[in-house]
């Protein structure tokens, strides 16, 4: 296995220079050991494109995200402002995560607390890295023609408007992509979103991650991919209770490209 290269900020500062983006990995990325392996395979992807690339290391806390879903609007802030602190003490100016949920917090709900960033989700940011040449995918014969349906995380769908580049990578796979009935702006949420994921479900017929399994199985997928460690998770899961974990793979956008370029 290839050594990881990865650096903290303050590894740059001790240099005396920025990278050029910080990568922020999220609470899921660094804890979950299944998150664990998407956060490996964007980093392969930025050491191949040879990305100076940094992150924040031990000094990297929660967005801040799942206290002010659930209500706590004061931890939230508390949160916030301690990470925008650290962030703008680096000077940060470009952020890249692969959790829509960060990504989301960062980018619209920091600014009104003093941070300031331009911020990408990982597949805008692999995007950038193909259009600018820095990367190239070859069509894999790991991928080609096989089924794949995607589905879409809220908070980069529906909540930013970022429908199509991962569409556009999972192409750029060879793949066979297949839409579910829901998708884009009608997609449903896996049902992790607005802290969900850590609390039991409410009473009712049906849990939320099963029904939008099912529409995934609809599309008789051999992959189901997604572009949040959430989305995994609950899709992982509702994959189990169908009985399919042998047959179908749940896994992130950033993984089937690091797979399929053997990186």
């Amino acid at each position: 296995m290839s050594q990881l290269i990865v650096k903290t900020m303050a590894d740059f500062m001790a240099e005396g220079k920025q990278p050029e983006i910080l990568f922020w990995v999220g609470s899921a990325g660094s804890y979950d050991d299944r998150a664990k392996k998407i956060t490996r395979a964007f980093v392969k992807i930025l050491n191949k494109a040879q990305v100076d690339f940094a992150v924040l290391g031990t000094e990297e806390s929660c967005t801040g995200d799942v206290a002010k879903r659930a209500g706590n609007e004061f931890l939230f802030q508390m949160q916030a402002m301690m990470n925008i602190e650290v962030l703008n003490g680096y000077e940060v100016k470009r952020i890249v995560t692969a959790c829509p949920h960060s990504y989301n917090t960062l980018k619209n709900e920091y600014p009104s607390l003093g941070g300031n960033y331009h911020v990408q989700h990982h597949t805008e940011y692999i995007e950038e890295l193909l259009q600018n040449g820095r990367l190239k995918l070859e069509s894999s014969s790991k991928l080609n023609g096989k089924r794949v349906t995607f589905h879409d995380p809220c908070y980069l769908g529906r909540a930013n408007e970022v429908f199509e580049v991962p569409r556009n990578l999972l192409k750029t796979l060879g793949v066979d992509l297949k839409e579910m009935k829901r998708n884009r702006r009608t997609a449903l949420c896996c049902g992790a979103g607005g802290a969900q994921m850590f609390k039991e479900p409410e009473k009712g017929d049906k849990d939320i991650n099963v029904l939008r399994t099912e529409d995934a199985l609809e599309t008789q997928p051999e992959i189901i991919a997604t572009g949040c460690p959430y989305c995994n998770t609950m899709m992982t899961d509702g994959v189990k209770s169908k009985e399919k974990e042998n047959s179908i793979q749940v896994l992130d956008v950033a993984e089937l490209i690091a797979n399929s370029q053997d990186l």
